[in-house]
């Protein structure tokens, strides 16, 4: 047992722990960055959407079916994650940035929140240029509603995401809840279904902007009895 008060057996024993330690650390590292423990999305229904009850935000809201916002000249509807998280009003923008094309194919832009906290929604519109509509049951972002927590905190994708829209200009708030993650639809008019469904995977997954804009185009508005007379 003469071993054991030989000074180096301790800082060997050490050593190991200090890199099994980091090793683990290092592991679970790359696996936060994989999307190996992400939940999967499940795609939504037309008919699920449909039935959605929206609200508007004024001081008597009207509730009313999601149909009615695509049922006539389709519509792109971002699902917002939090008004004031600074990555959802950089990818607002960026869809705000597509109004003048898609107000030339007579498509258009909305937003869903989950809540209305305080001045939240009223502080997001300088950023989106579309109406606001109040999704109390999270609808449009489920039907499975999938959740990222602090492993948001470790996967480089965020980080990045950040930079970027820091560098951007952005900023925000922790305001409200921003945990279930939102999304972008581009909805068909009438049956025509939905067009692109865009789940974001992570804090600020933004949809591409041009896949927006091709999917718009494949709109066929609906055609008004009056119209065909």
């Amino acid at each position: 047992m003469s071993f054991l008060q030989d000074p180096s057996f301790f800082t060997m024993g050490m050593w190991s722990i200090g890199a099994g330690a980091v090793g683990a650390a290092a592991l679970a590292l790359l696996l936060a960055n994989t999307d190996m423990f992400l939940s999967k999305p499940q795609k939504a229904a037309l008919e699920y959407l449909e039935d959605t009850d929206l609200k508007t935000l004024e001081k008597e809201p009207r509730t009313f079916k999601a149909k009615e916002l695509w049922e006539k000249n389709g519509a792109v509807i971002m699902a917002v994650r939090r008004p004031g998280c600074f990555l959802c009003r950089a990818e607002a923008a960026d869809l705000s940035s597509l109004k003048p094309k898609l107000d030339e194919l007579g498509v258009p832009l909305y937003a869903v929140v989950k809540e209305q906290v305080g001045t939240e929604v009223k502080d997001f519109q300088p950023y989106f240029k579309g109406e606001v509509f109040l999704d109390e049951k999270k609808r449009f972002y489920g039907p499975q509603k999938r959740k990222m927590m602090l492993m948001g905190l470790v996967r480089l994708g965020v980080w990045y995401n950040s930079f970027r829209a820091w560098n951007g200009g952005f900023s925000g708030n922790l305001e409200g809840e921003g945990f279930i993650l939102g999304g972008v639809f581009v909805m068909g008019s009438g049956k025509q279904g939905i067009l692109l469904e865009h789940r974001e995977k992570e804090f600020g997954d933004k949809v591409n902007p041009l896949s927006v804009l091709e999917a718009a185009k494949k709109v066929k508005p609906q055609v008004q009895a009056s119209e065909r007379n």
